[in-house]
């Protein structure tokens, strides 16, 4: 039976005079896939920040697992089991595939200096970090590109690595800002064909601006414009919404 993970209640975030979230509430559940779209200012990156922890709401809850986690640090929060990838991919150039990955795998270790280990080592307790990064790297698709540099993959090959690198901390929730962002056609298909497989064990935000891609993923929807939602329910439901069509879909959709 299916769960919220993780939910937010009358979320804002105001700077100054401006508020750039205004009382936004979502739950996302086990197993489904909540996309929020909107115009470009609508408030999407800061409403994920503020659920990451890289934002401090002024005023709202936000839920994780059960827990308060209101104004928690974004690594306390991770700790929650909560991953979450940028619009800007996040990688560590120079190193392979499986280091990414491994390094990824490492940060979950309770103890600091185990972070500078060589895993490499036939050493108790590096199995464990090893075989998380594996695991990842066989969820994400990337077992063939395992040895290969990262800054000389493709932009899509990155943007499945940023996904197995917080895969590789065995996270409950996935919050993903424009996974999609700058892919060709082929690159954008696969990735949607990764995003449908995590669902079934994750609960996932999605902010996607490819139309396409939001219809062919989302189980539920909410649209923000000016830092407020507008809209929410069943893609079909959005999908019909005069105000929607009106403010972002345009009306030949």
């Amino acid at each position: 039976m299916n769960e919220v993970m993780m939910s937010a209640s009358a979320l804002t975030k105001r700077y100054g005079g401006l508020a750039a979230v205004s009382g936004v509430s979502v739950d996302l559940w086990h197993g489904a896939i909540h996309a929020v779209i909107g115009p470009n200012g609508a408030g999407k990156s800061t409403l994920t920040n503020l659920l990451s922890g890289d934002v401090s709401p002024t005023s709202g809850r936000i839920m994780l697992g059960g827990q308060d986690v209101t104004g928690w640090s974004p690594d306390r929060i991770s700790r929650q089991r909560l991953g979450r990838s940028y619009q800007k991919t996040n990688i560590f150039a120079p190193f392979t595939v499986w280091e990414n990955v491994r390094l990824a795998s490492q940060s979950r270790e309770p103890h600091f200096t185990s972070w500078f280990s060589d895993t490499r080592k036939n050493q108790p307790g590096f199995k464990t970090i090893n075989e998380r990064a594996e695991r990842a790297i066989e969820l994400a698709g990337l077992e063939e590109r395992r040895n290969a540099i990262a800054g000389a993959a493709s932009h899509g090959e990155q943007r499945q690595l940023e996904i197995a690198m917080t895969l590789a901390t065995e996270p409950t929730v996935l919050l993903l800002d424009e996974p999609l962002a700058g892919m060709g056609v082929a690159e954008a298909a696969r990735m949607v064909e990764l995003l449908l497989k995590l669902k079934q064990d994750h609960a996932m935000l999605l902010v996607e601006h490819d139309m396409d891609a939001v219809f062919a993923l989302a189980d539920h929807l909410t649209v923000m414009v000016n830092g407020q939602v507008i809209a929410g329910g069943l893609p079909t439901q959005v999908r019909a919404d005069a105000k929607v069509r009106a403010a972002y879909l345009g009306e030949e959709s």
